[in-house]
């Protein structure tokens, strides 16, 4: 049975990976830092309370693992460097225990040498640079730990998230490429999941919208 380590289990978009992993069969270990977010018990679900600054706490999630979903992005207070950070914490671990997939989730502003952005696109990164200039810098600085890591790294990338309910289906681009500027939670969460098995954007930042 494949086993996934997970990050972020108690955000938006991942409790919606979480219930799509259990639901799909995979035993899966979450560490979080409060257990009382977590509303979902499974017999084939581990909680382990840490956080992904913390090495060890990383470690113990880790261990054991076949793909790890680092899901985690920035709260109110969370440090600026907090993506680069826990990254490189958990690519250390891989590395020791030769857990070879990482999954990772990033937003549009973060670019790909495939990215051809319009207009929109344009604004929409300007506007991420002036509002919250440090989380595109922690985004560019998480895909530096990964493209030296030597792992089998992906970086979903979606444009603005929305609640609506998902179509079950969603478009696989690039920034400007085959690709529109909102995708539901839900559609977002299920190519997630699909990376658990898909190896076609190994080492890639598929940009994915409805």
């Amino acid at each position: 049975m494949t086993v996934i380590a997970l990050f972020g289990a108690t955000g938006k978009i991942g409790r919606r990976v979480l219930d799509r992993a259990l639901a799909a069969g995979y035993q899966v270990r979450v560490l979080v830092r409060d257990p009382a977010r977590l509303t979902t018990s499974h017999p084939r679900l581990t909680v382990l309370t840490g956080d992904v600054l913390d090495v060890d706490a990383v470690e113990r999630t880790v261990v054991g693992s076949d793909v790890v979903l680092a899901l985690f992005g920035h709260v109110k207070d969370s440090p600026k460097t907090l993506q680069t950070d826990g990254t490189r914490n958990i690519v250390a671990v891989m590395q020791a225990h030769q857990v070879p997939r990482l999954v990772t989730l990033s937003g549009g502003g973060l670019r790909a040498p495939q990215d051809r952005p319009k207009l929109p696109d344009r604004v929409i990164r300007t506007l991420l640079k002036l509002m919250a200039g440090h989380v595109l810098a922690d985004a560019e600085g998480h895909l530096d730990v990964l493209q030296a890591s030597g792992l089998d790294w992906t970086v979903v990338r979606g444009p603005v998230l929305t609640e609506d309910p998902g179509k079950g289906r969603y478009r696989v681009g690039w920034v400007g490429v085959d690709a529109s500027t909102r995708i539901s939670r839900d559609d977002l969460a299920d190519f997630i999941i699909s990376q658990v098995t898909d190896r076609n954007y190994v080492g890639h930042l598929p940009f994915v919208s409805d």
